[in-house]
């Protein structure tokens, strides 16, 4: 389908960007103190260093991993390999200033992330609730890191050392860094980078941004006014010399608001900064706060994107565009610097479960171009694949079998954000930099894009013939609609690297939140199904798929989860866990589910505009849950209540063919129509593919035993 279709411009003859090499800089003069075993985290680890101060401190929500899949170990590696020493305070303890002064004051910048996750996703359900457990803190427990973690550390940074530049990042500053909606206070919140009072806002993966600011600081640049490094944000009171504004009604006209001269295209983009609407008037207008969603996310390619500018009362937050995209020899650097690939000696033998649960995986690549509207993959590290090479990939797992404690021969996963999209891209650089589709796969599989898995294909082969290597297992997210475009590749997935389940995420069955979703149809996950039964049979091998389902997510109706019911009961899954949609931080879902509007299309304020289902509320999102988990009585009381209302009583009864019974099971969902006899732990049917009580595929046991 056109990007016309979409909603979105067509695209222009647009010149590809491009970046020096990453570390072409000359290194800062503290490298000649060398490599540390781990970046250090008390002052006496500086004292064995022989470091009288820290250029640069990273403060972290998270525990201190030495690992590839911790940003703050990326970069502190980074930097460390630029020459600047830096120390690392992991999950300070935010209620004594004197913990942020472990190291005394940074001589360039504090660094300051929430941690891999926003810390309000960490720390609560997507109904509100306390979660009870952390899995990048020690023992996994909650409570070493505050609420809103970036504003409050950056607080502390401040007390402890007045004056030192504050440079806040990672995915909690990078998916907060305009006006965005912010589920948890059920308001529209300021960009972060005012509320923390930081100079610089880093978003995306940011090797290339930390690089060029640490070293221009180190030149003696001002940090507030770095205002020209792609991939951060930064607060100005007038817009740079040489720069043309123009309005973000005139780059996506909302229909019926405003009538401007459409001028731009007229413009250099290089010097061009398109206005959104401001912070007070997208707090007050959800068609303008959706229409500001849309056009920041039609100028995410880092190819064609602009400088986007947000008024907060009276100053700008000026963003830059995106990061250019790390070239394979960049990733391979950068993943093959000194990391220990272990926790902190600090934490002794406290397990940290994310740590334990990536140990033994490698990660080749980054990015991905599914586009999923609730997803904050794309808004965090791009649509435009980096890749690692096959050379690095293999050498990591030669590492870990020869250095990681216990290690069984098998590594528990290679992949990355989506597992099968490695080396995988436009087959044209110039149409990929004049691309401004939010999908590359929706609605449809775009005619440019490469598809073919044989690289991959080959790589798997080559790792799972290592000597010492039992198994390969891929436990990343796969994206089956490109899968089935490669036969060959789901028969080498399910011969060689499935450990008896395989994770899938079709999301839904019905094409309202679907299309909301940019999520394929049901029927690209039955024919990758079809595929994977098949050659696992072949392969003599009894494999399961486990399909995620999300509930009450934007565009969803009763209706639509009563299908999705029906479909899960005509397939015999019986899911354990569910989840109910939460709309992250900048997320088009997101903007769905604050303004009832879709900024996938063009946004007007006319009576026959596009609407968007949104279910709210407490037990409207209870009941689409409970739809998902129509099979547990403790849901057949809310079940039977609902289908009642929507006129579909049919569907209660004690037959095969109704949903849920009449008889309720003492002891379950409150009063029931009546009890029916325990009838123990039957076996489960043949191919039966969720358990409710394990949500794993059961054992082939053979036909149950008839009743009486």
């Amino acid at each position: 389908m056109s990007a016309d279709r979409l909603g979105y411009p067509p695209a222009v003859s647009v010149t590809r960007a491009s970046a020096p090499p990453l570390f072409e800089r000359r290194k800062f003069w503290a490298h000649r103190f060398g490599v540390a075993p781990f970046l250090p985290t008390t002052r006496a680890e500086m004292d064995e260093l022989g470091w009288d101060s820290c250029d640069v401190i990273i403060v972290t929500g998270d525990a201190y991993v030495d690992h590839v899949s911790f940003g703050a170990a990326v970069i502190g590696r980074v930097l460390e390999h630029q020459g600047f020493r830096v120390g690392i305070l992991a999950q300070p303890d935010w209620r004594e200033p004197e913990a942020f002064a472990e190291l005394g004051p940074p001589n360039l910048f504090w660094g300051v992330t929430g941690g891999n996750m926003d810390s309000l996703v960490n720390h609560y359900t997507s109904d509100r609730k306390h979660r009870s457990d952390d899995a990048y803190t020690p023992g996994g427990s909650s409570g070493s890191r505050p609420d809103r973690a970036v504003i409050v550390y950056t607080q502390r940074c401040r007390e402890a050392a007045p004056g030192v530049p504050v440079i806040i990042g990672g995915i909690e500053a990078s998916l907060r860094r305009i006006a965005h909606y912010d589920y948890w206070s059920d308001k529209v919140r300021r960009s972060v980078l005012l509320d923390a009072k930081a100079e610089l806002l880093v978003y995306g993966n940011a090797e290339r941004s930390i690089v060029e600011i640490a070293h221009r600081l180190a030149e003696g640049e001002p940090a507030n006014e770095l205002r020209d490094v792609r991939g951060t944000a930064v607060a100005v009171r007038e817009l740079p010399e040489g720069f043309v504004e123009i309005d973000s009604s005139e780059v996506d006209q909302p229909k019926g608001l405003v009538s401007l001269r459409r001028r731009a295209l007229a413009h250099p983009r290089e010097r061009t900064a398109v206005r959104l609407p401001s912070f007070e008037t997208v707090r007050n207008d959800k068609v303008l706060y959706a229409h500001a969603s849309r056009v920041l996310h039609q100028e995410a390619n880092p190819h064609n994107g602009r400088v986007l500018v947000q008024r907060h009362g009276k100053r700008d937050v000026w963003i830059n565009p995106p990061p250019i995209p790390l070239t394979t020899p960049e990733m391979d650097a950068v993943f093959e610097l000194p990391y220990q690939r272990r926790p902190h000696p600090r934490y002794e033998a406290a397990k940290i479960p994310a740590y334990e649960m990536i140990k033994t995986s490698v990660m080749i690549m980054r990015g991905c171009f599914g586009g999923c509207s609730f997803c904050s993959i794309t808004e965090h590290e791009g649509r435009i694949i980096q890749s690692r090479s096959r050379r690095s990939v293999i050498a990591e797992i030669e590492k870990i079998r020869d250095t990681v404690p216990g290690f069984t021969g098998i590594i528990s996963d290679v992949g990355g954000p989506t597992a099968n999209m490695w080396r995988l891209g436009c087959k044209d650089p110039k149409i990929e930099a004049a691309c401004r589709r939010p999908s590359c796969v929706h609605p449809g599989i775009c005619e440019n894009l490469k598809t073919d898995h044989s690289d991959l294909i080959g790589l798997y082969r080559e790792a799972r013939a290592l000597p010492g290597i039992k198994k390969v297992l891929v436990a990343s997210g796969l994206r089956y609609d490109l899968a089935v475009e490669s036969p060959e590749y789901v028969r080498e997935l399910a011969t060689h690297h499935v450990g008896g389940y395989l994770k899938i995420a079709p999301e839904h069955v019905a094409e309202g939140p679907l299309s909301k979703m940019l999520k394929p149809g049901v029927g690209t996950y039955e024919r990758f199904k079809k595929l994977f039964d098949r050659y696992s049979e072949q392969a003599g091998k009894e494999q399961y798929l486990i399909p995620y389902f999300i509930a009450a997510h934007p565009g969803t109706s009763d209706e639509d989860m009563l299908e999705l019911a029906l479909w899960l009961k005509r397939k015999r899954f019986r899911p354990d866990q569910v989840q109910a949609f939460l709309p992250s931080p900048m997320a088009t879902a997101t903007a769905m589910y604050h303004t009832g509007k879709n900024p996938l299309r063009k946004l007007t304020r006319a009576e026959t505009a596009e609407t968007v289902t949104v279910p709210k509320g407490l037990q409207r999102r209870r009941l689409h849950k409970a739809f998902l988990r129509y099979h547990d009585p403790n849901n057949w009381p809310l079940l039977r209540e609902a289908l009642t209302r929507m006129g579909r009583e049919d569907l209660i009864g004690n037959g095969k063919a109704h949903l849920i019974p009449r008889y309720q099971p003492a002891g379950t969902g409150g009063l029931g129509e009546g009890r029916r006899r325990k009838q123990g732990n039957r076996r489960p049917r043949k191919g039966t593919a969720l358990t409710q009580h394990t949500g794993l595929p059961p054992r082939q046991t053979g036909n149950r035993r008839r009743r009486k």
